[in-house]
């Protein structure tokens, strides 16, 4: 398994060797530090960490760093970066880039404003409000009225006139000394506002001009990035080792850091406390402590890790699923998709991304990931013979398709194959986990349920069958805790096991959406052909335009829903079924302590 082997270590030094120890470690960032506290995350409102950036930053805060790194790194070009110099005034900097920020803020409600107001205005037309005085103390009011309610307007006692009418409303000016009662019109007053049509658009126009000119003044901002996620990165480290620092056990003359290491880094550690003139100790994890989980894939398969990490992590002691995450999942998007058209627009995608994911070890982790499910969605598309909903283009590719998704029947019994396939690998995973432990034999037991309800279901049910499935529902009333004894609590456990019975049955049903969603695929694509076709039929002149229009838009639709479904669905199936029979416990992340890294924006 990939969950690398972790050994605790203390190391132990000179008061006055402390700082500069935990500033070096904090450099060579493979140290897991202890106490849990000191993995707190850093988000900016805690006032250590507000304490700690105030000699840097001055009268800003932290958080408004932050803000201006994000909008700075969201401009749409970036400019050549600046390096540090004289003429870099952090403080100032951020407090440019606040107030364009807030600039832009401004001048986009305004523009949202104007637009509304010009909108509601143009049926009325350009026009200005007469004084008091001409209309000899009248008003004008204005009324949206629907068409279907203008003829109630006859019974209106006022002056009044409509000035323009369009498909859904008459427009009319009432003339009055007062506002109008509420119910002396069949509907409410129309607020037109003051300033005129004409006078909206000139505002709206200088809006625009006034955002392209905070614009360019944000990209010119933009040239300082790199400087200020570096002094912020700067900031965040010293915010570490203080709190590092903290944590640290210390006397009047010793200090001791206390840390979880993994095994293949400790030569390195030992070189470095040879050279601090530090003691080390160095032990494996006790039983009754609970290290972090610190995972470790070759590159080509370590997506199955981001994969996994924001929904459940293993224990320590536990089993790494990253790997058969990956694969399982590139099967079932595969599955879902179910056309090899598709597959190759994603291919295509990737080829096009491919060098720029490769710029950073997350692109590079996304790009194996996309690669494998392109490559799984090619040989399923061509084994079910499904191309854009089409029919494969050449005999060659027909001889390869030897799966028919329209066979209902096949397909069911495939997904429900798939299905306990997996859920017997998550149970055989779950018994290895509990070798030597009494739980092994219910792990064991619910394997044989899969097996032979699978067997029954496939054939039909025997007295072996019976035999087999009562015998392994004794096993799991029997063994499913791992307390010693026979007493009440082992047969409560036991019949709580029991009960699983019905989530399992629940869980391998829920893979036939594996052949739910390939079904709507194939589908849609089919549909989407066919009207197409259709369209260009009863149409002559206009066909050809309609038939791409529909063979595009609706390809594009069913692209979309496929693979959100696949990505969504494929996860689900692994994440939820097949880790509730695989995954008993529960870790947390080693964290090392280390600097951030800020790499130069490339422009």
């Amino acid at each position: 398994m990939s969950i690398q082997r972790l050994c605790h270590i203390n190391l132990i030094g000179l008061q006055q060797q402390k700082l500069s120890v935990l500033d070096d470690l904090q450099a060579l960032g493979m140290l897991h530090l202890e106490p849990a506290g000191l993995d707190a995350s850093v988000d900016g409102s805690n006032e250590t960490f507000a304490d700690t950036a105030t000699s840097a930053f001055g009268s800003i805060t932290p958080e408004d760093a932050k803000q201006a790194v994000s909008y700075l790194a969201a401009c749409q070009r970036i400019r050549r970066q600046e390096l540090f110099d004289q003429s870099f005034d952090l403080e100032r900097l951020v407090n440019e880039v606040l107030v364009n920020r807030q600039k832009a803020r401004d001048l986009a409600d305004q523009r949202i404003f104007l637009q509304r107001r010009i909108a509601d205005l143009r049926p009325w037309g350009n026009f200005e409000l007469p004084d008091l005085d001409a209309l000899e103390g009248q008003r004008l009011w204005f009324y949206q009225v629907p068409l279907y309610r203008l003829k109630e307007m006859t019974a209106v006692s006022l002056v009044w006139q409509q000035v323009h009418k369009d498909h859904r409303y008459a427009y009319v000016v009432v003339i009055s000394e007062v506002e109008p009662a509420s119910n002396a019109l069949p509907v409410a007053r129309t607020h037109t506002g003051s300033i005129s049509l004409s006078t909206l658009e000139d505002q709206l126009v200088q809006t625009h001009r006034d955002e392209e000119q905070v614009m360019i003044e944000r990209e010119s901002l933009s040239r300082w990035l790199f400087c200020l996620q570096y002094s912020l990165a700067k900031v965040d480290d010293q915010y570490q080792l203080r709190l590092a620092e903290q944590g640290v056990w210390q006397s009047e003359s010793l200090f001791v850091v206390s840390a979880w290491v993994a095994e293949d880094d400790c030569p390195a550690l030992q070189a470095f406390a040879r050279r601090h003139g530090l003691a080390l100790q160095q032990r494996s994890p006790k039983k009754h402590e609970t290290p972090p989980t610190l995972l470790k894939n070759p590159a080509c398969v370590a997506a199955g890790e981001d994969l996994i990490g924001f929904f459940k992590l293993p224990s320590y002691r536990g089993w790494d699923p990253s790997r058969l995450v990956f694969f399982s999942f590139a099967c079932f998007f595969a599955v879902i998709m179910s056309d090899a058209g598709y597959a190759a627009l994603i291919a295509l995608g990737l080829a096009f991304y491919w060098r720029k994911l490769g710029l950073s070890q997350s692109g590079k982790r996304i790009r194996a990931l996309v690669l494998t499910l392109a490559t799984a969605g090619l040989v399923w598309g061509v084994l079910v013979g499904g191309y854009f909903g089409a029919d494969p283009p050449t005999a060659w590719l027909t001889s390869l398709k030897v799966v028919d998704i329209n066979d209902f029947s096949s397909m069911m019994t495939l997904s429900i194959v798939i299905g306990v396939v997996h859920l017997v690998i998550a149970n055989l995973l779950q018994m290895w986990m509990r070798r030597f432990h009494l739980p092994m034999l219910a792990s064991f037991a619910w394997v044989v349920v899969l097996i032979v309800s699978l067997s029954a279901w496939l054939t039909h049910i025997t007295p072996w069958h019976q035999g087999a499935i009562a015998l392994a529902l004794v096993l799991i009333v029997l063994c499913s805790s791992s307390q010693s004894g026979w007493g009440k609590q082992r047969w409560i456990s036991g019949l709580l096991g029991l009960s699983n019975l019905s989530k399992l049955f629940g869980d391998v049903l829920s893979y036939l959406r594996l052949f739910a969603l390939g079904l709507a695929s194939a589908s849609l694509a089919v549909t989407f052909n066919q009207l197409a076709s259709q369209v260009a039929a009863a149409m002559p002149e206009l066909g050809v335009l309609f038939y791409v229009l529909i063979l595009l838009i609706g390809h594009l639709l069913n692209f979309t829903l496929t693979v959100v479904s696949g990505v969504i669905h494929g996860l689900r199936l692994n994440l939820i079924e097949f880790f509730n029979w695989s995954l008993a416990d529960e870790g947390y992340a080693f964290r090392p302590f280390k600097k951030q890294e800020v790499v130069p924006w490339k422009t």
